[in-house]
């Protein structure tokens, strides 16, 4: 099964590139961030024409996940818990039926927490706690989980080209970072770095001074695997050339593929 996510930065804005992708690259499970659209315009008709399903947690220009599948969804939760006062469409949880039984995938998109020094960043680390504090308990559950999306975070200097250009920025912080690294050590697993020890693997690439052409990218998007997950890994990438397309995201997709399939 090959599980992707992206941020899609705008979906109606690119709603041709993203049909282009889903149609080649054919993942089973797509999780998308910055839909930047509510769930009643969310151009759901052009998606599901290519066999997938479609569920929405949006909001009026900005935020919003969404997850696409051609797995039908058993269940649904929309928002992360731990504060009701969050307004804020950053998490959807879709659970399905597999071979193996059931597989739980979330598209997440974790606040930025720019700029340092204002509400913003506290914000952020407040949103990981909760993360974290959900994360350790759905590992409870024992059952292959993807936590998918743009985590915001740069979690090693080998993830950024220019590590030193993000040191005042809220995605290289030390406590951001520590936060990230917590979940990893309760159990999650980065299937990118399990799976590829190559450098200069990029997921993001700023729209401004020629960033792209200059490879000037940093590595924010992830897919965590919990270890019923991890054990099933059988590859991850990152499908980089989507971001030559016309009108692109500044993020591209991030794959993996789960051996899923019950035992002959």
């Amino acid at each position: 099964m090959k599980i992707a996510t992206w941020n899609i930065n705008g979906v109606k804005a690119r709603i041709d590139n993203l049909v282009e992708w889903l149609g080649a690259s054919q993942p089973d499970i797509a999780c998308l961030q910055e839909i930047k659209s509510v769930d009643e315009q969310f151009p759901r008709l052009e998606i599901e024409a290519l066999g997938y399903n479609v569920e929405t947690h949006g909001q009026k220009g900005f935020n919003g996940v969404a997850i696409v599948s051609k797995q039908p969804f058993d269940e649904v939760i929309r928002r992360l818990p731990g504060d009701d006062s969050d307004e804020q469409a950053r998490f959807m949880e879709g659970v399905f039926s597999t071979d193996k039984g059931a597989l739980r995938v979330v598209s997440l998109y974790l606040p930025n927490g720019n700029p340092l020094g204002s509400e913003k960043f506290p914000y952020k680390l407040g949103w990981m706690k909760r993360l974290q504090d959900w994360a350790d308990a759905r590992l409870e559950l024992e059952e292959p989980l993807v936590l998918a999306g743009d985590y915001n975070v740069i979690l090693e200097p080998e993830d950024a080209k220019n590590p030193d250009a993000w040191l005042d920025d809220a995605l290289f912080q030390p406590e951001s970072r520590g936060a990230l690294r917590k979940l990893a050590w309760t159990g999650f697993t980065d299937a990118v770095r399990a799976a590829n020890d190559q450098t200069g693997l990029y997921s993001f690439w700023d729209y401004q001074g020629g960033a792209w052409q200059k490879n000037n990218g940093i590595r924010i998007d992830h897919l965590m695997l919990s270890p019923e997950a991890a054990n099933r890994l059988v590859g991850a990438g990152i499908e980089k050339h989507v971001r030559a397309w016309e009108k692109p995201s500044d993020h591209v997709p991030v794959t993996v593929e789960l051996d899923l399939a019950a035992a002959a």
